[in-house]
């Protein structure tokens, strides 16, 4: 079956042209003009991705993503006309896994789309135990002292990476490559703030990290053993 993509812009033009390059690549599309009908579909479509404009009549693009990572695990990408690194670290801040400026290649958008989806679909058939930590990389979840813990697709892909080269420091350019892909456009600021988001919910005290090193001036490491 057709993977949905749920495409929100109060442009028309522009739904017209991402829908006829997202369907030429074999996606279903949904679409939507404001954030109220954006989120009335999400939830009743449970699309595998959203495209998301960020200026949108009523609630904006970024409530939008809040009220959808509140609840789901839905690959986000949001679009915006501003492209200044303040808005960028926003974006990801709440929980969007990409983030396109204005004006930009149809083609490089689904690409992007591609990618958030190939990290969503990938699995192996293992469970690892980090201390209180639980990783079931089948099931993509996350338990902390047998309570789940919410990731996004992006943060558990990042999680994946650094529990496949465990123990090894990881450059932020390799991160860049082995979870968001060779093609995309972002720079290390994107892994930094993941790397944050991914501590908060896994760390005991964020602020003084036990699980995800900081190797300054080259990456980040897992700890071998806890």
């Amino acid at each position: 079956m057709a993977e949905r993509i749920l495409i929100v812009d109060d442009e028309e033009t522009i739904l017209d042209l991402l829908e006829f390059h997202l369907q030429r690549e074999g996606y279903r599309t949904l679409r939507a003009t404001d954030g109220e009908s954006a989120l009335s579909l999400w939830e009743s479509e449970q699309p595998e991705a959203v495209i998301l404009d960020i200026m949108l009549p009523g609630a904006d693009g970024l409530t939008v993503a809040r009220a959808i990572r509140r609840s789901g695990m839905t690959p986000i990408i949001l679009v915006s006309a501003r492209g200044e690194e303040s808005d960028r670290v926003r974006g990801l801040d709440i929980g969007a896994d990409d983030y396109v400026v204005k004006p930009f290649s149809p083609r490089e958008l689904v690409a992007r789309v591609r990618a958030v989806l190939r990290r969503s679909r990938e699995d192996a058939r293992e469970v690892v135990e980090i201390g209180d930590i639980v990783v079931d990389l089948d099931a993509q979840s996350v338990t902390r002292g047998g309570r789940a813990v919410a990731l996004t697709y992006t943060e558990f892909a990042l999680l994946r990476c650094l529990l496949a080269h465990r123990g090894r420091v990881l450059t932020r350019p390799f991160l860049l490559e082995k979870v968001w892909g060779f093609d995309f456009y972002g720079d290390s600021r994107t892994v930094d703030v993941h790397v944050r988001h991914l501590r908060e919910k896994i760390e005991r005290d964020p602020a003084h990290p036990a699980i995800i090193e900081t190797v300054r001036g080259v990456g980040y490491r897992l700890r071998a053993a806890m």
